[in-house]
């Protein structure tokens, strides 16, 4: 019996792993295209709006991917989805450097909707596969998993500065990170299991179990605060994934380098305030984290918003950082124990976040085409606040299908 608890165990860890990996991939890859959206935006010869015209490339690929994860996974199991989306991803990253090098906004907006494909659909399989992991090991493990993502983004974005500097053609920088990217997905994949999330179709659309009859998912009140914190919060992360920098350049006259080192510092924030976050949960609670981490985001921003000081504005990003770090994985962990039919809630609130995380960003851009960028981040400030009210919503509780609460 001891033999067979290793073997599980040993079992458990290796998929942890794996998605320690999986979640690291398209970290990096974004970040490594985000420190580069200057060089890139010089090479197309976009205005503001146009460079909202190219993202949307992205957003496009992000509801691709989102609206059709959740029916992949249910057919087909998490691993089939989440390799196919890493595919997308690691496809994306020479095709955007190619794209800038030819001067084509359409070549480059096409390599964003490949990004968007992969990580829309990808990251949603691969928060099923964690909320699964999670509940197996009855411990807080979503932050840690986000906290390699957020890793990926301060790795990629130290690299990204670096080249920036050394003026590195953009089209090799992407294609590298491509190359390594396929490496990784690689040796991990084979470490997840195939039938996480497979067949609960009628479960997923009717938020029923076997067992019991209960109203659609989306009928449940709380699950849908969940949702509205998970798109707050998910928004004030993405918009620095894909504005930071040029808020810094263009907003607060930094010089490129230096507006993408301010990104670096704001993904090392995120990725600090993750991989503290499973001993934060576990001691005083997810409400009281989101809480705190959804002020700490709205003050952040703020700086970044009405302060003319460069030296306030780039402080400030560490509490935006800070503040969002924790918001997607507490929510992720919050909808998985809601509730029976775990799977279908996460995938739900995953969606929802991500449509924020991928798809909100980019209309931004037209606010800060009118308005300017800072005063655009107004948006997702307002958002933030409002998480803080709604912070309640992710308290823990029992599984009603029987797994034990978080502690």
């Amino acid at each position: 019996m001891g033999s067979v608890g290793h073997v599980m165990t040993s079992t458990l860890q290796q998929r942890r792993l794996a998605l320690f990996v999986l979640f690291f991939i398209p970290g990096l890859s974004i970040s490594s295209w985000v420190t580069r959206t200057p060089a890139i935006r010089d090479l197309l010869g976009a205005s503001t709006a146009q460079m909202g015209l190219v993202l949307f490339g992205l957003s496009i690929g992000s509801m691709a991917g989102i609206l059709s994860s959740g029916l992949l996974v249910r057919h087909y199991g998490v691993r089939l989805v989440i390799l196919l989306g890493t595919l997308s991803i690691v496809a994306s990253m020479p095709t955007v450097g190619l794209g800038g090098v030819l001067s084509s906004p359409v070549l480059t907006a096409f390599g964003l909707f490949l990004f968007g494909l992969g990580m829309g659909g990808g990251e949603i399989a691969m928060n099923i596969e964690g909320a699964d992991l999670e509940q197996r090991l009855d411990k807080p493990v979503m932050p840690s998993l986000h906290g390699c993502f957020s890793l990926g983004t301060v790795i990629g974005a130290s690299a990204g500065i670096a080249f920036t500097a050394w003026d590195f053609p953009v089209a090799w920088h992407l294609l590298l990170v491509g190359a390594l990217a396929l490496l990784a997905l690689t040796v991990s994949i084979g470490h997840v299991p195939t039938d996480v999330g497979k067949g609960d179709a009628q479960a997923a659309e009717t938020g029923s179990s076997t067992t019991s009859v209960a109203e659609p998912i989306w009928k449940d009140r709380r699950l849908l605060l969940i949702g509205l914190i998970v798109m707050a919060m998910a928004l004030a992360e993405g918009t620095a994934n894909d504005w930071l920098p040029l808020v810094m350049v263009d907003g607060h006259g930094f010089a490129p380098a230096l507006g993408s080192s301010i990104y670096a510092v704001f993904a090392a924030s995120m990725t600090i305030g993750r991989f503290a976050g499973g001993g934060l949960i576990a001691r005083y609670g997810r409400s009281a984290i989101l809480r705190s981490s959804a002020i700490s985001a709205t003050i952040g921003l703020g700086f970044v918003i009405f302060s003319d000081s460069q030296i306030l504005a780039a402080a400030a990003v560490v509490l935006w950082g800070l503040g969002a770090s924790l918001g997607f994985p507490v929510v992720i962990s919050a909808a998985g124990d809601s509730g029976e039919n775990s799977a279908a809630r996460v995938s739900l609130v995953a969606t929802l976040g991500y449509v924020a995380f991928l798809v909100g960003p980019p209309l931004l851009g037209y606010l800060g085409d009118h308005y300017g960028l800072r005063q655009a981040l107004i948006v997702p400030m307002v958002l933030t606040a409002l998480a803080v009210f709604l912070s309640p919503a992710v308290r823990e509780s029992a599984l009603r299908s029987g797994h034990p609460a978080q502690p």
